[in-house]
Order: structure tokens, then C-alpha cells, then sequence
């Protein structure tokens, strides 16, 4: 029989197994510790020693490639193309633009008759009708000049040359071209001096005295017209028929 009383018998047990667990998992830590490899520390990078070398060393030469004179040359490579109108497309609208402010210019009436560059440029010759234009048509003799909306004719050549007007101021026109405006009275070279009343017209190299103011008016003569010269001068001028003829020997300056 046992000598020991029975309530130390499961106390021993219960010690036995928890001894087993303990060596159990003491075992089981050794083998996995000897199972895993120590760690390394990690070390500090190396110093950029290829790069510095680099920096020190010396360029390398370059090697020109050599082209055999036989070998094809190389295209250039063209940059691309931004997409866009082509040149004759933007052309074209610019002409089309051009063309409609032309359009819209030569329609504008330019003076109070509502005459329009449209109606007014000849066939024979693009003129823009201002003041100071000097015209004659083709088959006609008298040379007309613009003024204040009018063409006047200038009656003589003494008038042409003493308003300052030259041939080469003339611009031929197409017979008719006159028709489409409004003729005024006709420019005569009126002269006076200062310490007379007595107004000539000057026709072919010849002063005509005008008798009266009557006259005057009645001639569609205006005083814008009148020249103020020196009285020897108009003394030289040779006396021509009166205006109206038949009104006497004419008063001198």
C-alpha cells in the first residue's frame, strides 16, 4: 500500500503534466531559434564614389560619324504641320472683304445731288470726284473744273493758266460724263485794282469792262471770283468789246 493519503496523488499529476507543457515549449523555442537566421545590421551606404569620379574625369571624346560620299544624305525632318487655313483660304477672305468695303464706298453719296462714286467714275478713267478736278471730254474743247458741287467751265486759256491750272491737271473723260452732274456758271479770270471800281474780264489777252453791277450779277459773276491786281498791270491789258458790247469806250483803271 502507498504511503501516501490520497488527497497528494492528483496534486502530483496535474504537476507532472504542467512539468511535460513547460519542456514541451521550451524545446519547441530552441529548435525555432535555431531554425532562424541572425539578422544583419544594416550598414551605411557607400559614399557616391562613382559620381564624384565621374565629375573628375575627363570628357570623352566624340567620335564624328563619317558618311561615305556614296551613302544617301539624310532628309531633314520638317516640323509638323498646325492645323489651319491654308493660305489661299485666308487670301481669299481678305479679297472678299476688300471687295465689300468697295462696294459699300463707291454707293456713299459725296455731295448734296446724291452723286455716288458709282455713277460718277467714267469708264476710261477711276476718278474721285473733289473740288479742284479738272475735266474735258473726249470730242469737246472746254475744260471744266469742280467746284462747290459744280463743274465749271473755264471760258478761256488766260483763265486756265491764271488760276494755276496745267495740262497735265486735265483728265479725258468719256463724251457725257458731265451730263451726270450739275454745270455751274463759267470761271472768268475778274479783275481789278486797288484804287479803281472798274471790273474787267479777261478774255484772250484782253480786258472787257463790265458796265454795272446789273451786268454784273446778270453774267453769274460772284465776287469770290474777282482778282485784285496792280492798276499798271491792267492798263498794259490791250481793252477788248465792253460787257454788254456797244457800251462805249471803257474807263481806264
Amino acid at each position: 500500500m502507498n504511503d501516501k493519503p490520497l488527497s497528494d496523488q492528483p496534486s502530483s499529476r496535474v504537476n507532472q503534466i504542467l512539468d511535460l507543457l513547460v519542456e514541451e515549449i521550451e524545446e519547441r523555442i530552441q529548435a525555432r531559434r535555431r531554425a532562424t537566421p541572425p539578422v544583419k545590421s544594416k550598414a551605411a551606404p557607400p559614399p557616391p564614389r562613382v559620381e564624384v569620379e565621374r565629375k573628375n574625369a575627363l570628357p570623352e571624346p566624340q567620335v564624328e560619324a563619317r558618311v561615305h560620299p556614296l551613302d544617301p544624305k539624310p532628309e531633314p525632318e520638317l516640323p509638323p504641320m498646325s492645323p489651319g487655313p491654308s493660305h489661299a483660304a485666308r487670301m481669299m477672305g481678305r479679297l472678299a472683304l476688300g471687295l465689300l468695303v468697295a462696294i459699300v464706298l463707291i454707293n456713299i453719296p459725296f455731295n448734296r445731288h446724291g452723286t455716288t462714286l458709282a455713277t460718277a467714275l467714267p469708264d476710261s478713267a477711276a476718278l474721285v470726284v473733289l473740288d479742284g478736278l479738272v475735266v474735258k471730254e473726249e470730242n469737246d474743247e472746254k475744260v471744266y473744273v469742280y467746284q462747290n458741287d459744280q463743274f465749271r467751265w473755264i471760258s478761256s486759256l488766260d483763265a486756265f493758266e491764271h488760276f494755276g491750272y496745267t495740262w497735265g491737271d486735265v483728265h479725258i473723260v468719256e463724251d457725257g460724263y458731265l451730263d451726270r452732274f450739275e454745270i455751274g456758271t463759267p470761271l472768268h479770270v475778274l479783275l481789278k485794282c486797288r484804287n479803281s471800281p472798274h471790273i474787267y474780264r479777261l478774255e484772250n489777252g484782253e480786258k472787257r469792262w463790265i458796265r454795272d453791277i446789273t451786268t454784273f450779277e446778270a453774267e453769274g459773276h460772284v465776287w469770290e471770283d474777282v482778282r485784285s491786281v496792280s492798276c499798271g498791270y491792267l492798263r498794259d491789258l490791250p481793252d477788248g468789246e465792253t460787257i454788254p458790247p456797244g457800251s462805249g469806250p471803257p474807263p481806264q483803271p
